[in-house]
């Protein structure tokens, strides 16, 4: 009962200070997300064995260059694009290959294409039409939360079929249907309050929020079951560190980014 309690309270905590600096300002909610994504990098140099830090100030200046500054366009379509390539390796590596051979010469490469740009990415997605909108975000973390909280519930009540049982025993095909469902119901709740995109964009975002948030999930389980460890911190009571909290968003990032962008494209 302690134990369940310490984790709700370490949960509403967590989730009471993202939504308020989203909502607070643009400057708040990048400045939050720079340092959140400064103890990321620690917790994932720690999983990886990587114990240089040169990693920090090229993340603060990729950060400054093309989250805060945007400076060019072009560059942060080209960043898009490689970060894809590497997240759909990391995917590829996850369902083909026993270990994924990111503890090698690939460290540096995994690290910034793939945590770095994560964070790039998530800063970005509030600016995808160019001036700061905090309904936004805050839709994609709620997607991204509906989707982990109702794959939990269904898989943990109703789950029989494991969905990749050498790297997550306890992940089910029922238990990730069961949270796509719930985000494409959310994102009709969403669009109700929200006149940013249509049903059929919102049901898009929804089904590409779950099905990347998962494999990112996926690909953060294979990384910590690689390094033998069950938590990438203890900074979050409860729940680990922030890594462990943020690992669909830090994949999923780049995709519903470049979706965005089509979309607002498009239309």
């Amino acid at each position: 009962m302690k134990e369940l309690l310490v984790r709700g309270l370490s949960g509403v905590l967590y989730i009471s200070i993202l939504i308020f600096s989203m909502h607070s300002s643009a400057m708040a909610f990048q400045v939050l997300f720079l340092i959140i994504g400064l103890i990321c990098l620690f917790e994932f140099n720690q999983l990886i064995h990587l114990k240089t830090y040169i990693l920090f100030p090229v993340f603060i200046g990729f950060f400054i260059l093309f989250s805060y500054l945007q400076f060019d366009l072009y560059a942060t379509k080209l960043l898009l694009i490689l970060t894809g390539f590497v997240n759909l390796f990391l995917f590829k590596d996850l369902l083909w290959v026993s270990k994924i051979p990111m503890f090698g010469q690939k460290k540096y490469v995994v690290s910034i294409l793939y945590l770095i740009s994560g964070f790039i990415f998530i800063a970005l997605i509030p600016f995808y039409r160019g001036e700061f909108s905090a309904s936004i975000i805050v839709s994609v973390f709620i997607l991204i939360w509906t989707n982990d909280t109702f794959a939990y519930l269904v898989g943990k009540n109703f789950g029989k079929r494991k969905l990749l049982e050498r790297i997550s025993p306890k992940k089910t095909v029922e238990g990730f249907f069961g949270g796509l469902i719930a985000s494409c119901a959310a994102s009709f709740i969403i669009f109700n309050y929200l006149s940013d995109f249509d049903p059929l964009t919102w049901l898009g975002l929804a089904c590409l929020t779950s099905f990347f948030g998962t494999i990112g999930d996926l690909v953060q389980s294979k990384f910590k079951r690689q390094a033998g460890v069950k938590d990438s911190g203890s900074l979050m009571p409860g729940h680990g560190g922030l890594y462990d909290r943020l690992d669909s968003i830090i994949y999923a990032s780049p995709f519903i980014y470049a979706y965005l962008l089509v979309i607002d494209y498009v239309s």
